[in-house]
């Protein structure tokens, strides 16, 4: 009979520890360094993806709404260049007569710095242009955006456009 007790004890122990083994690596998995940076790879790409989108579409006849758009997903030198654009070149974009949609078709997290809330990210981008009263034609473009996180927002700082060699 003692050696059923001892046994017994020996399961019990050897569960617990097994559940807090588990218990560890599932806290690790869920909010361990490498989780932590793979949300902040993750947030960084979805609002770099829509504000690389956002920043290739303009509607011409609603040129002041594309602008607050920009600016609301825009910081830093960027920030400050959309900014004079608005007050500048408001009659130039509004004359383009074109409306352009940028839809991101992939993109990359390149660098990611999430203790100084920092990101760069490539993107390729299919932006259909259409003029006032033409048929749309489609544009693709490399663009290379350097991204900040504001409070727990991230957002552009520059947006430029990836060098391409002929193939």
């Amino acid at each position: 009979m003692r050696g059923l007790v001892l046994i017994a004890v020996v399961c019990v122990a050897l569960a617990g520890g097994f559940a807090g083994w588990s218990g560890w690596r599932w806290w690790q998995a869920e909010y361990g360094g490498t989780a932590v940076a793979a949300r902040a790879r993750d947030d960084a790409m979805d609002a770099g993806r829509q504000a690389v989108a956002l920043l290739n579409t303009l509607d011409h006849r609603a040129v002041d709404d594309g602008l607050r758009r920009w600016l609301e997903v825009s910081a830093g030198a960027l920030h400050e260049e959309l900014s004079r654009a608005q007050r500048d070149g408001r009659e130039r974009l509004a004359g383009a007569r074109t409306v352009t949609v940028g839809t991101v078709v992939d993109a990359a997290v390149t660098e990611l710095d999430a203790a100084a809330g920092t990101a760069r990210m490539i993107a390729s981008v299919d932006i259909q242009v259409t003029p006032d009263g033409g048929q749309p034609t489609t544009k693709r473009a490399r663009q290379q955006a350097d991204l900040v996180r504001v409070g727990d927002t991230w957002k552009l700082g520059a947006l430029g456009q990836v060098p391409t060699s002929p193939v």
